[in-house]
């Protein structure tokens, strides 16, 4: 492994493995076969690219599309690693010199589509040289459970037959342990290692919003990403059309990309999208693994993707660089209606499926819990840190709505007036106080509910409906989705569950705090030079920008300032062949700057982890209010709870909540001085028999005798206690 410390230092200019990474190349190294579950960029590709340098012998890349293939290939060649790629629009000449520099043991990696590969004439030319291992990328295509399968994948089971002397490893960004067991088998992959690293993408701030007036949200998002690359995904290419031309007439560099189009305007726009020729690429879930660039600083669904799955792929092409970027989720419920219509067309088995996922989907923009903690629990992870400081949610974007519980009843007990016979627009209507005339034909202005939630307004009661189908205290049937009460609902008409509902903070968007620790020390003004000296160099050389430097090199060059060849080779991301490549130009562009400014050269900094996944802060409480703040507050100090409710101004029942809250937060397992210790441990006595997920049972085991305010303050203790 000190072997393959040095290649990483010197071909691609990485001082350390990124998590997984070692115990990845181990794995190639020793032959072993392996799946590979690494986020996007996570550096799953270093995984076979090191070792293939390594060891002796050729190894074999599956990959496929011919974009990415090239793509990979050309950063390859200018790192200084002799690799090729076969594929259909290859010429007979570079065929043919592929051929040779294979036999005469000069190409260490080979690029191929699974079609290629698995031609008898392909197996019969590696027969004849010395492969080292082969290598499967985007391994979830193998799956019919992935969320790309690809029928061509499934060839590549021979493999195994084919060459079992050799290693076989497959790579993949998504899969659920399903999907992870599907590869295996299908590979026919003998005693895999499996080596799945986290889920998650801290260097991502997750917003989600409904949508409301979409030009303009998206427009407050390219604005702060002004000249930077973004993508926005559209559900229909009608959308994808409409938008893109009403960025073009407000002046942005905008180009569309979707299925309806030919093949060589797609390849175009893609190519010009890699090239920074435009900044943005608006388009359908057809532009995904093609594009590998790395810059990409924001990822906007301008409606909702059918699948967690779906948009943790998506979303994850921003920030592959490990820098910030922001990735927005603007949704409305006609999305969903429009995926059940697309859905309505497959088997009854794949529908059951397709239906599971979308509203897991659904929730997630529905909900008040963390979106970093909701994705990676899809994949069966959990966050260490009950906030992760880079979402909507726990940057306290959004707060939670005061008196939850009174909400929720109002809005359940309209459902029941209307006779669960309404969908959620006529609802709110009701709630809100509208006198529709069909609202007036129907009495129901004179319903005890009519009114109930005027001052909120419509589109704040309509987000609750929503939020509270979600939490599943509601549910919608039917054609035309009427609203019912479930039975979780009635306990919450009872008093028994507390919903969390949201609204819109006023404090607005945050800076998330690893936003700010990657620019620490960064001479913004030289990385500015240093893109554009970037940008003038790739196009003489036929490159994508992002190919010669990161926009993690160019800021670390900013923050350090070299002046030396020594003090270049210590910058993230540049390695001896780069240096000797573009050392003088860029050690001359950084000299004229900070003669020019001022400013010092050869700042002495400790280089920001790239490597390693970034440490989170203890982030603070979503949603607080500054009641919630001043009731934290005074709850550590001891206080008594009618005190702090009437310090707060707020109902009883609502400081309840904040107590449990805070309780949560800090992890408290002692409930004094709120609950005497003998009615503590009788109701911890009834939880043992009853259980702790529900309050009722408890109540009616303490024969009524404690109140449902003790229990849940009991219960917020005793969950506490059982995570230690």
């Amino acid at each position: 492994m000190e072997d393959i410390r040095g290649i990483l230092r010197q071909y691609w200019g990485f001082d350390e493995f990124r998590p997984l990474q070692a115990e990845a190349m181990a794995c190639v190294i020793g032959g072993r076969d392996s799946v590979v579950v690494l986020p996007t960029g996570g550096g799953k590709s270093l995984c076979f690219q090191a070792p293939a340098m390594h060891m002796p012998g050729m190894a074999v890349v599956v990959s496929p599309l011919i974009s990415l293939m090239k793509d990979q290939v050309d950063a390859l060649a200018d790192c200084g690693v002799p690799a090729a790629c076969v594929t259909s629009m290859s010429t007979l000449n570079e065929r043919q010199r592929a051929a040779r520099e294979a036999r005469a043991g000069k190409l260490k990696l080979l690029y191929l589509s699974p079609e290629r590969l698995m031609t008898e004439s392909t197996l019969d030319f590696l027969r004849e040289v010395r492969l080292s291992f082969v290598a499967i990328d985007e391994a979830h295509c193998i799956s019919e459970w992935g969320h790309d399968f690809r029928p061509e994948y499934r060839m590549l089971r021979r493999l195994k037959e084919t060459f079992p002397a050799i290693g076989v490893h497959a790579y993949t960004a998504t899969a659920t342990a399903h999907v992870r067991d599907d590869i295996a088998r299908e590979l026919a992959l003998r005693e895999p290692e499996f080596l799945v690293g986290s889920f998650d993408r801290p260097n991502l701030v997750y917003r989600v919003q409904r949508r409301a007036d979409r030009m303009r949200q998206i427009v407050e998002v390219i604005e702060r990403h002004r000249d930077r690359a973004g993508i926005i995904y559209c559900i229909r290419r009608a959308d994808v059309e409409q938008i893109c031309a009403s960025l073009q007439e407000l002046g942005y560099k905008a180009l569309p990309y979707h299925a309806g189009m030919p093949d060589e305007d797609r390849k175009r726009n893609q190519d010009a999208f890699a090239n920074d020729e435009t900044a943005i690429i608006v388009a359908t879930v057809a532009f995904g693994m093609g594009i590998d660039k790395s810059d990409v600083r924001y990822v906007i669904h301008a409606g909702a993707p059918k699948s967690l799955e779906n948009y943790q792929q998506e979303s994850g092409r921003a920030g592959r660089d490990g820098l910030e970027a922001e990735c927005w989720l603007l949704y409305s419920d006609a999305d969903f209606v429009t995926w059940r219509r697309l859905q309505s067309e497959l088997s009854p088995e794949a529908a059951k499926v397709a239906q599971a996922v979308l509203a897991g989907i659904a929730d997630f923009c529905n909900s008040a819990v963390c979106r970093h903690r909701t994705i990676i629990r899809y994949f069966g992870q959990e966050l260490p840190d009950p906030y992760c400081n880079a979402c909507d949610v726990c940057l306290a974007e959004v707060d939670l709505v005061d008196d939850a519980l009174i909400v929720g009843q109002k809005i359940l007990s309209c459902v029941l007036r209307v006779q669960e016979r309404f969908g959620a627009d006529y609802t709110a209507q009701v709630l809100t106080g509208s006198r529709e005339q069909r609202i007036l034909d129907n009495g129901h202005d004179r319903l005890s509910t009519w009114g109930l939630l005027a001052e909120p307004g419509k589109k704040a009661v309509r987000d609750w409906v929503e939020q509270l189908v979600s939490q599943q205290f509601l549910r919608k049937t039917g054609e035309y989705n009427l609203l019912s009460v479930t039975p979780t609902g009635r306990q919450l008409l009872r008093g028994e569950i507390v919903p969390k509902l949201t609204k819109p903070a006023e404090r607005g968007r945050q800076v998330s705090r690893f936003e700010r620790e990657s620019w620490e020390g960064v001479d913004r003004g030289l990385f500015e030079r240093l893109r554009a000296w970037r940008r003038g160099r790739a196009d003489a050389r036929g490159l994508p920008p992002f190919m010669l430097f990161s926009d993690a090199t160019l800021r670390d060059l900013a923050r350090r300032r070299p002046s030396t060849d020594e003090g270049l080779l210590l910058v993230h991301g540049i390695g001896s062949r780069k240096s000797a490549e573009y050392g003088a130009e860029v050690l001359g562009e950084i000299a004229a700057y900070c003669r020019d400014t001022g400013a010092a050269m050869d700042v002495e900094v400790a280089p920001p982890s790239r490597d390693a996944q970034p440490r989170r802060e203890r982030a603070r409480d979503p949603a607080r209010s500054a009641a919630r703040t001043q009731a934290y507050r005074m709850f550590a100090e001891g206080k008594a709870i009618d005190e702090v409710a009437a310090a707060v101004d707020r109902s009883r029942r609502t400081t309840i909540q904040y107590l449990v809250e805070h309780i949560e937060r800090e992890g408290i397992a002692d409930p004094s001085p709120w609950i005497d210790t003998s009615t503590f441990e009788r109701i911890a006595t009834a939880a043992r028999e009853r259980g702790i997920d529900r309050v009722k049972p408890i109540y009616l085991a303490l024969n009524e005798q404690v109140d449902y305010d003790q229990i849940w303050i009991a219960i917020a203790c005793l969950r506490v206690k059982s995570s230690r």
